[in-house]
This record gives C-alpha cells, structure tokens and sequence, in this order.
C-alpha cells in the first residue's frame, strides 16, 4: 500500500508535469528531498541566536524543527540577518522563512505570508500584585521607557494625566531602573522582558496589556502555493494543541496571546 508521503509527491510531481515550466513543486519537492532550508535569526534572541553548545537556538529555532518534524524530513537551519530574509527565499537558498518578521504590503509583493505563528509587541510590564490591564490604569505610577524609543511616543500619545513618564538614555538604564524598583511599570518590547525575566528569575515581570502590536509570520516564496497551506495548517494544529504556547512561555515567560491569521 503506497504511504501518504509518496501519494503526495507522486500528485505533486504529476501536476508539475502538466503546469507551465515555472511551475514550483513546493511541497512535494521537500518531501521527496527529504531535507527542508529554514533561515532564522542571526543573532536576535529570544528568537533566534548561536548557543552556549555552538548551535543556534531560540522560539524561531524550535518552530523550525517542529515543522521539519511534522514534515517528516531532516531541517536544514540557515542563519540569516534582516535584510537576507526576503533575497534568500526569492533565490531557493531557503524554503521557509521564520525571521520574527513582520507582514506588510511592501514586503507581501515579494513574498507571501503565512498566519502569524509568534507575539512581537511593545507593553507594559510589572510585578504580577500590580492591578493594571490598560494605559488608563497607569494614572498615578512611575513609569520607565527608554527615550526616543517607539514606545516612547506611543506612551506620550496615549498616557493619562497623573502618569509619571520617567525617560532613559538605553535600554540597560531602564531595565535597571525597574530592577531597582525605581519605576513601577517598564515599557518595552516583549523580547526585551523576557530576556529580563529569563535573566533575574525571581524577578515579576507580568506582561499587563499590550501597546502596539506586530506579530511575526513565515515567509513562503511566491508560487509555493502548497507549501503556504500546509504552513497554515501547521499553525492552526500547534496553536490548537498547545505546542506554540509552550514554546512562547519557554523563550518569552508569557502565555500565546491571540494571533492573526490572514
């Protein structure tokens, strides 16, 4: 009896057969290879960074190997800075990008986009006794965010009167003003918290709402139309059972907030 694995590349390689000569095999292509090229991070924890062990780890790791699992095939992690992300996959130097990049119409004429699979956002952050759950609540408090930073600007915009905003030369000084307890809320990104709390583990630091989002999605080359739906699947599986929000409180100490999906 043939396995579901070849079924899908022999449907696969027959409708290349029958479409124009551009055509992507996608799927079927990485099963029958048996290896699939992720890019992640370079150097961006908790996302993506070279470990103690000399092997790059981080959530955008983990989702790496979770889908090359899934799939089956051996994973092939490929390190990448920023602006390689969108060139290596439009050259098939890589069949996935999970770079804890953001989706946006200049990018999405390059590439497409899966559903958002990672939390990226700027947000308030205080021990967990702290009752806040919106900017309104902040009335009354001392506040510390690094100057000129975005979230800077959004908590100017939105602050209400009686919030004292305390601003900082670099993130170091602000992390260290909350450690201190010199500010009751800090103001920052995500990944900049969880490092915090990943460093100073009997430290409080509750995430209490969010102030600007920007979810992070995977990179598919344009064509790849098989490869994107499996991708979606995939997504939708793992939030559901649970796999993703493990790996958001392993890298980032929170739970998996609702994620978007396109």
């Amino acid at each position: 009896m043939k396995t579901l694995k070849s079924l899908i590349i022999a449907a696969g390689l027959g409708l290349a057969s029958l479409a124009p000569s551009t055509a992507l095999a996608d799927l079927a292509d990485i099963l029958a290879r048996g290896t699939i090229n992720i890019a992640v991070p370079e150097s961006f924890p908790p996302f993506g960074a070279l470990g103690m062990e000399g092997e790059h780890e981080g959530y955008d790791v983990d989702v790496a190997k979770l889908i090359a699992a899934e799939l089956g095939v051996e994973v092939n992690i490929v390190p990448v800075s920023s602006n390689q992300r969108i060139p290596y996959l439009e050259t098939d130097r890589v069949d996935l990008v999970i770079s804890s990049m953001g989706a946006n119409p200049e990018r999405a004429k390059s590439i497409w986009f899966s559903a958002a699979y990672a939390p990226f956002y700027s947000g308030a952050f205080a021990s967990a006794d702290l009752d806040i759950s919106s900017v309104a609540d902040l009335s009354g408090l001392k506040i510390g965010v690094t100057g000129g930073a975005l979230e800077d600007l959004e908590l100017t915009r939105t602050a209400p009167d009686g919030a004292e905003i305390i601003r900082f030369g670099d993130n170091a000084a602000t992390l260290s003003a909350f450690q201190s307890g010199q500010v009751d809320v800090l103001v920052t990104g995500n990944t900049v918290a969880a490092e915090l709390a990943a460093n100073n583990p009997n430290l409080s630091v509750d995430v209490k709402f969010i102030m600007r989002d920007s979810p992070c999605f995977i990179g598919v080359k344009k064509g790849n139309f098989d490869l994107l739906q499996w991708v979606n699947v995939f997504i939708m599986h793992k939030t559901l059972g649970g796999e993703l929000n493990e790996l958001s409180e392993k890298w980032f100490g929170q739970p998996l907030p609702p994620l978007p999906t396109l």
